[in-house]
């Protein structure tokens, strides 16, 4: 059933794409590649030079390759790269030499050979306003805002790409607001409005004398019913019922704490497989071609379309767009680290249960490995981050001690803005394959960055080969760089409570209520 599931998709996407195609004059253009990620995997390592890649692990522990989690073989290659030591052998001791030295040559290589770098032909975005719906969440008034950012695609009109967004302020308190993007699924309106009883009305009626003059028949049906109405109102907010037991949303914890939030479709920038690679936004830019081993992966595409979607959020009057911050859980706390690294406007990150190729060491051998990146989830990252899995290649072999950075260089470049890591615990489903204990080291070792910019870090020493992790639900939120994890699972939602208050105070935000 699934084979003829996958199929009939295949089918109906080939038939809309050759239904395009015939419109367009295709002697203009580079005819598109299909791949599947099979084969897309192949003509990156063909590009690279690989022969043989070691496999990843695997995340049952019955297996035979089974991820490692002795943490006593976790660190075969202790020591990171210095973030206070140029290339040249240059000490970093004061901002300017950060900003002017050794920041660049960090987000130099970070690009090179794990995210990838943005082409310089990315096409302009025009966003445009779809639907505007007053409605309540929960207990607050708000404005929700359905927003589809097109991308000019007149350089190569096979690949129509329109972003999905939603945007819901407060309409309760004075703005401009905070807003928190969050990395999701399709975008959807929280509570929409419905039509009042009077509506309601007019719109049975109606509804009634097209399904009779449809089929006859279903006038008697109507008139053994007199009083039925088909079309019915959804249950609305219950404004005297008691509220839920348990923590709001973190949705409604937003909202109630005067913020305003965004939810983004990823999938509408770059689809989450090896087979769309010449799709999305990646393929619009390569005409439909395969990529280069240095371009960027999904990761950094959808940091750039978050960036894009930070780019409508400065021309809305109610929300300050200075204190506009980023978050994802899992693959999405990947992207919303590179997000919050790559770029500046993003005054804040919520970066959730991370792992490998987001908070979590490369260079450790504990759980997630970079195996498991150039493998699977290769298109993820930059082509060139497939040299590290590489048993046998032209280069010879390499593994995660041999990258130049590692991801306390990623949250190094967040600073001196606000950098929340949070992680669930291991028992309730946040798995040991993320190594909770990789992302503290790395994160206690970019305090110094922060230290240098004169902003606090975690509070204790930056010795990431010492430090040991606080216990489960320690707050480490004393300074821009902040560590909580939570005794819940693969979620962010129980630190919320946490965020909001750490992030409003240091951006200095302040609810003001209306008063009407």
């Amino acid at each position: 059933m699934k084979n003829s599931i996958t199929f009939l998709f295949a089918f109906c996407f080939a038939t809309l794409l050759a239904a395009q195609e015939a419109k367009i004059d295709s002697t203009k253009y580079l005819r598109m590649v299909t791949f599947s990620a099979q084969q897309d995997h192949d003509n990156m390592m063909q590009q690279l030079g690989i022969k043989e890649l070691r496999p990843g692990p695997s995340g049952n522990d019955s297996d035979p390759y089974h991820a490692n989690s002795d943490e006593s073989l976790a660190n075969p290659c202790p020591q990171l790269p210095d973030l206070l030591t140029t290339k040249t052998g240059k000490k970093v001791s004061t901002p300017e030499m950060w900003w002017k030295l050794r920041r660049p040559e960090i987000a130099e290589d970070m690009e090179r050979e794990v995210y990838g770098r943005l082409p310089k032909n990315i096409p302009n975005v025009k966003w445009t306003v779809k639907i505007t719906d007053r409605e309540f969440v929960g207990w607050t008034p708000v404005i929700a805002k359905q927003l589809v950012g097109h991308v000019d695609n007149s350089e190569y009109p096979f690949i129509n790409l329109d972003i999905n967004m939603m945007l819901v302020l407060p309409t309760n308190v004075k703005g401009p607001v905070p807003v928190l993007m969050m990395f999701g699924g399709r975008p959807s309106f929280p509570s929409p409005a419905q039509p009042s009883p009077d509506d309601m009305e007019k719109l049975n009626e109606a509804f009634k004398e097209m399904m009779i003059k449809s089929d006859p028949s279903m006038k008697a049906i109507f008139d053994k019913y007199p009083a039925y109405m088909p079309v019915t109102r959804l249950p609305g907010p219950n404004f005297f019922a008691p509220k839920p037991e348990g923590d709001p949303s973190p949705t409604e914890q937003l909202l109630a704490a005067g913020w305003g939030y965004v939810t983004i479709d990823p999938n509408s920038i770059q689809s989450d497989n090896g087979a769309g690679i010449t799709r999305g936004i990646i393929g619009l830019v390569n005409k439909g071609q395969p990529r280069k081993p240095d371009e960027w992966g999904a990761l950094r595409a959808w940091a750039w379309g978050a960036a894009r979607g930070l780019d409508y959020l400065e021309t809305d009057t109610m929300v300050d767009a200075k204190k506009v911050g980023i978050e994802g859980v899992s693959r999405y706390g990947k992207a919303a680290l590179v997000t919050l690294a790559f770029e500046p406007r993003f005054a804040v990150g919520l970066i959730g249960s991370s792992g490998k190729g987001g908070a979590t060491l490369h260079r450790r051998n504990f759980g997630e490995a970079v195996e498991s990146l150039t493998g699977g989830e290769y298109y993820w990252m930059a082509g060139n981050y497939m040299k590290y899995g590489a048993s046998k290649a032209n280069f010879g072999s390499k593994t995660g001690c041999d990258l130049p950075v590692d991801s306390h260089d990623l949250i190094a470049l967040c600073a001196p803005r606000l950098t929340f890591i949070s992680y669930g615990i291991p028992e309730k489903g946040d798995a040991k394959w993320l190594d909770q204990q990789g992302s503290y080291m790395a994160t206690i070792a970019a305090g110094s960055i922060f230290k240098l910019l004169g902003v606090k870090d975690l509070g204790v020493s930056n010795n990431y080969l010492t430090e040991k992790m606080p216990p489960v639900n320690s707050s480490l939120l004393d300074g821009e760089l902040a560590w909580r994890q939570h005794d819940g699972g693969h979620t962010d939602a129980p630190n919320f409570k946490y965020f909001i208050p750490w992030a409003s105070k240091l951006m200095k935000y302040e609810k003001k209520p209306i008063r009407r």
